[in-house]
């Protein structure tokens, strides 16, 4: 069974999202370890980190000119969409969804991390954008139009 544990591989170098994903990595651990009775509210406590999380990156993006049909929004709402699934499955008495999305989480989010979330990192960065704030002290580097894509040179 593939684990995830927070170290420094995921670290972006922006405070406020490498807490946030420290916290979705402590609370997906929570959820795989828990016994079948715990599964669901551990499952739901992620799912609200995670609404809380992909929104907070969600507003960085449009705030910043990434366009809301770029393929990083979009995976969060595909994410989000899958693991609601999985609640309404184990709120009717089937919680392998849930075990089986977990194992999914832990593989899919170093490589979301890594990869889309770096690449909004640094353009947060570019702008001098504070995420705690919204403050951007270079505004003149904003892109001239939305980012399509995910905003790496390899996604776009």
């Amino acid at each position: 069974m593939p684990t995830l544990n927070w170290s420094e591989a995921l670290e972006l170098g922006e405070p406020l999202m490498d807490d946030t994903h420290r916290e979705f990595v402590e609370l997906l651990a929570q959820a795989r370890a828990s016994d079948d009775a715990g599964l669901l509210p551990a499952w739901k406590t992620l799912i609200e980190h995670t609404e809380a999380h992909f929104g907070q990156e969600d507003a960085w993006m449009r705030s910043t000119r990434f366009s809301a049909s770029n393929c990083h929004t979009l995976q969060h709402r595909m994410v989000l969409q899958v693991m609601h699934e999985g609640t309404r499955r184990a709120e009717q008495g089937d919680i392998m969804p849930i075990r089986l999305m977990g194992r999914e989480l832990a593989m899919w989010f170093p490589q979301h991390a890594q990869s889309m979330d770096a690449s909004l990192a640094a353009h947060l960065r570019r702008l001098g954008f504070d995420p705690e704030t919204g403050a951007m002290s270079a505004p003149h580097e904003l892109p001239a139009q939305e980012i399509h894509g995910c905003g790496g040179a390899t996604c776009s």
